[in-house]
């Protein structure tokens, strides 16, 4: 097609002949965006007999190139990030990422994409090696408008937000409902988290307490306000005695975390556990009864707090939920769907709760607690470091993460600081490399098989 020959780098000799030269300068050009690091002489050489045998078959050099260009996009080094290192001249016991590698790491933690033309340009010359070279390409990544993406990517995963795909609700009980509002309730979560964190370069332990907010038409009839654009989205304020506050009071999270025809406080505080606190909560006995706890039309357990404290009477239930359900429960005043509500079945719902001994009371208080929470500060750092790097953090970097907590509290908890920290931090231009696997006990009479290298890690798309 015409569009596709306007990116072609060349002119062939002959449109239904193989052009080798030509074919190598669209395989070099594509090949070192596409896998992000230069072909090398073989994967170039490879691709042009390919695109020598498609055109002498189709007759057609645009043709063969296409098929060329598929083979590309099908490849593993396309598909998965891999990470290729050697010994750090500094330190011979520890792998370094080579430029291209370190390249790909920066674009997808800041941007969420590949490295641009720019970026590979700065790895081509070694920049990325030495650290001047790369607190100006961190610095240039983080001032740019993509951050925002990035940003976005992150919380996306944080926050589940995959999972909304699969989120439906009993319209019967939930009139209002629908796979619209669920979309725009995406979509507002992610812009107050951009704006917060990007635009306006704020405190990040302020995105629980933050009314600012933004609202579409069909996303005001959920929340109850009232919203002047007929499209799109508008910004606005939730008023001092609004019961919103945060992002986990937002729709999104809590439609997400509740069931079909019902809210849950024990999905709620498993949430804000895990993802806002990273702490770890024991998956439920494979034997509980959840009869009671399900049970909403009972005439003698109306709310949801009554139901769980008849629930939680064996020992292995009562661990879990006094972990998580004076947290969850803080907000029932939210339905399944996210709408607020003031009782259930005609009873006043009891909000109050505790988060580590920090007593609250209600869905604003949790926000402020859980600004207040030291736990929450050190949640982010965590989780940054997880995304960045792509694992846990070794049994080393403890101190590291300690450091790193201190400073993203000097800088005002602003988030774009932070991802700037670990940028420049030595764990970032590293990796662990390929691991040794025990090997599996040979059958008797067998000899044992050697530990096989695992393949350097592989990060999907």
């Amino acid at each position: 097609t015409t569009l596709f020959r306007s990116f072609v780098p060349c002119a062939p000799a002959d449109a239904a002949k193989p052009d080798a030269a030509c074919a190598e300068a669209f395989v070099r050009r594509y090949g070192l965006r596409l896998f992000r690091r230069p072909l090398a002489d073989e994967e170039v050489a490879s691709r042009v007999a390919l695109e020598e045998a498609a055109t002498n078959r189709v007759g057609d050099f645009h043709a063969g190139l296409r098929i060329v260009l598929a083979s590309l996009l099908v490849s593993p080094e396309f598909l998965f990030r891999v990470e290729r290192a050697s010994a750090d001249p500094a330190d011979p016991t520890s792998l370094r990422l080579d430029d291209y590698s370190l390249a790909a790491r920066l674009s997808h933690f800041f941007w969420n994409t590949t490295p641009d033309p720019e970026l590979l340009e700065a790895a081509s010359r070694g920049e990325l090696a030495s650290d001047d070279g790369l607190a100006r390409a961190v610095d240039r990544l983080i001032a740019s408008p993509r951050l925002e993406a990035g940003v976005r990517a992150y919380f996306a995963d944080l926050l589940g937000f995959d999972a909304l795909e699969d989120v439906s609700k009993d319209t019967v009980v939930y009139p209002r409902f629908s796979r619209k509002v669920l979309e725009d309730a995406r979509e507002q979560t992610l812009r107050v988290v951009a704006d917060h964190l990007v635009a306006r370069r704020a405190d990040y332990r302020e995105l629980f307490t933050t009314r600012r907010s933004f609202m579409t038409r069909t996303l005001g009839v959920v929340y109850g306000v009232p919203v002047r654009a007929r499209e799109g989205f508008e910004a606005m304020e939730f008023d001092a005695d609004a019961p919103r506050a945060g992002i986990q009071s937002h729709v999104s999270v809590l439609a997400l975390h509740a069931h079909p025809g019902r809210s849950s406080a024990t999905l709620r505080g498993i949430f804000v556990r895990e993802a806002l606190l990273c702490q770890e909560v024991p998956a439920a006995p494979a034997n509980v009864d959840f009869t009671v706890v399900q049970d909403v039309a009972n005439p003698d357990l109306k709310t949801a707090r009554e139901r769980l404290e008849a629930h939680r009477t064996g020992a292995a239930c009562a661990n879990c939920h006094r972990m998580v359900d004076p947290v969850g429960l803080a907000l029932e005043p939210y339905d399944g769907s996210g709408m607020f509500r003031a009782t259930e079945n005609g009873v006043a719902i009891d909000a109050s709760g505790d988060l580590d001994g920090a007593a609250f009371v209600g869905p604003v208080g949790l926000g402020e607690a859980l600004a207040e929470s030291e736990a929450a500060s050190a949640c982010a750092v965590l989780g940054l470091f997880r995304s960045a790097l792509g694992r846990e953090p070794e049994l080393g970097e403890k101190a590291f993460l300690r450091g790193l907590e201190s400073r993203f509290a000097s800088v005002g908890h602003r988030f774009p600081d932070l991802m700037r920290e670990i940028a420049l931090s030595a764990p970032f231009r590293r990796t662990s490399g390929p691991r040794e696997v025990e090997a599996a006990p040979a059958p008797s009479g067998s000899p044992a098989a050697p530990a096989a290298p695992v393949a350097p890690v592989e990060e999907a798309l």
